[in-house]
């Protein structure tokens, strides 16, 4: 029998469209598949408590896709795959390639220590459209701003390859019988109450579950597409996919999105603009990757050194708690946070509100969101959470201009008109008028009382007052200018 080949699972833990997989298998070798928890290497960018809940039923399930045959293994992921070789006597690895920088200087050194042992390392595009690498402006440098870059560097280059399809035969190596249990990861936090279980309830986390959405696309591409470019900044619509956390674990490809959503726009004629701003959408994700991938510190550097002087508050654990778990008195930010700690996700929109929200309106650091969404969302993306939370606080590429602070309470006017949203996760507030719901302090006193609102009680009082709040960052970004 010829020597097995490693195939390493990664953050594609699928097997359509699958390039290391498909590649490994057209050898015609058996393969090990392999999944390694390298919290070694990864130091302070360990995957959060929402990621781990999802990569525990992910892992579940891309072993029962595998027939049982995924190795799980913990810990230095060279000394794993050195000791799964020694023991095989497997003569290749093939990956598919990440881009985040501890994971490009961990598979550098070992592709060089395997190449120093005669062990064959290939690795492939599963995760990206287009590497960063690949995308330069006339003059050679990277593009620092999205539209230049999406239209001249990418767009100009073609459509995507068509996706791969699922290898007919695997052929898996069975002499190799030594692998944790799922259990042994250790993946599920500790945390009060049965948030785990709670979490993860209306998601599928598994390839299975992101081609439902993706072959299903008349459940968002019919209503949701037709009037995406406009409808997509509704929380309460059916205007985005939430595909997000799929595309991040790898359960399905960017590519076989782009695809699917061009071949159903064709089929049904939806306006162009519609699918266009969509897969721009795939290009912001793109656009994050591209920086940091060219900008390694993105995840903790202002890219703006101006914002180094930047007279950030540093907030109590009360303050942060507020916003956290949704109790700042602005019935959308509140709706959004518990969108987020009660689902693993949150709408777009909502991100913009509780970003601006945290940086302008209380003036704290982005890095406080930034790690609460990396340990709560089940898409923490290090490229799209570093680049996103830049751009909201002004220091980062393309960023959102200084001045513009959303007003929590004419955001949730606009994008919940009907206040669908904030009703489903602010219940105390369900029966209070539409016409209160932005602001609970401004309805009456019988009003709050018919509906059994006690402002201070069952429901706070703003944090912070709106417009001075406003006033106090655009005198603080203001000043920047002079500096």
């Amino acid at each position: 029998m010829p020597s097995p080949v490693i195939v390493w699972f990664r953050q594609d833990l699928r097997l359509s469209d699958n390039p290391a997989l498909s590649a490994a298998c057209e050898l015609d070798t058996p393969i090990i598949p392999i999944y390694i928890l390298d919290d070694v290497n990864a130091g302070n960018w360990k995957m959060g408590a929402a990621s781990r809940v999802w990569l525990y039923h992910a892992l579940k399930n891309l072993k029962n896709d595998l027939h049982g045959n995924l190795i799980l293994c913990k810990g230095d992921a060279k000394t794993e795959l050195e000791k799964i070789i020694k023991e095989t006597g497997a003569n290749a690895v093939y990956w598919n390639r990440c881009y985040e920088p501890w994971r490009i200087s961990r598979d550098k050194e070992i592709k060089s220590s395997l190449d120093r042992q005669n062990v064959e390392v290939k690795s492939f595009n599963g995760s990206l459209i287009w590497e960063p690498w690949t995308i330069k402006n006339q003059s050679g440098e990277n593009y620092k701003v999205f539209t230049p870059f999406y239209k001249k560097g990418c767009l100009a280059k073609g459509e995507p390859n068509q996706p791969i399809e699922t290898p007919e035969n695997i052929t898996f190596f069975n002499d190799y019988k030594t692998t944790l249990k799922i259990e042994d990861l250790d993946l599920l936090p500790k945390r009060e109450g049965n948030w785990d279980e709670d979490v993860i309830k209306d998601w599928d986390a598994s390839e299975k579950g992101a081609h439902k959405r993706l072959h299903r696309l008349h459940d968002f591409l019919e209503h949701g597409l037709d009037g995406y470019k406009e409808g997509r900044n509704n929380p309460s619509e059916f205007h985005v996919s939430r595909l997000s956390p799929y595309l991040h674990w790898g359960h399905v490809s960017p590519r076989q999105i782009w695809h699917a959503a061009k071949l159903y726009a064709h089929a049904t004629g939806i306006d162009i603009k519609d699918i266009e701003h969509f897969c721009s959408e795939i290009g912001w994700r793109e656009f994050s990757y591209n920086l940091l991938y060219h900008f390694p510190d993105l995840p903790k550097e202002n890219l703006q050194q101006k914002f180094d002087k930047f007279p950030w508050r540093e907030p109590s654990e009360e303050e942060l708690d507020k916003w956290r778990y949704g109790q700042t008195g602005y019935p959308i930010v509140d709706a959004s946070m518990r969108e987020l700690y009660q689902t693993g996700y949150m709408h777009n929109r909502s991100r913009m509100i509780v970003g601006s929200f945290l940086v302008k309106h209380m003036m704290v650091h982005w890095h406080h969101g930034e790690e609460w969404f990396w340990d709560c969302l089940f898409d923490a993306d290090l490229a799209s959470n570093s680049a996103s939370w830049q751009w909201i606080a002004g220091c980062g590429a393309d960023a959102a201009p200084y001045f513009r602070i959303f007003n929590p309470i004419t955001q949730g006017e606009k994008f919940d008109q009907n206040g669908d949203y904030i009703r489903q996760y602010v219940p105390e507030l369900k029966d209070l008028p539409t016409k209160y719901l932005y602001a609970p302090w401004n309805a009456p006193d019988d009003i709050l009382r018919d509906v059994g609102v006690e402002l201070g009680k069952t429901y706070p009082y703003p944090m912070v007052n709106h417009t001075e709040a406003r006033e106090r960052a655009l005198e603080a970004f203001s000043s920047l200018k002079t500096t």
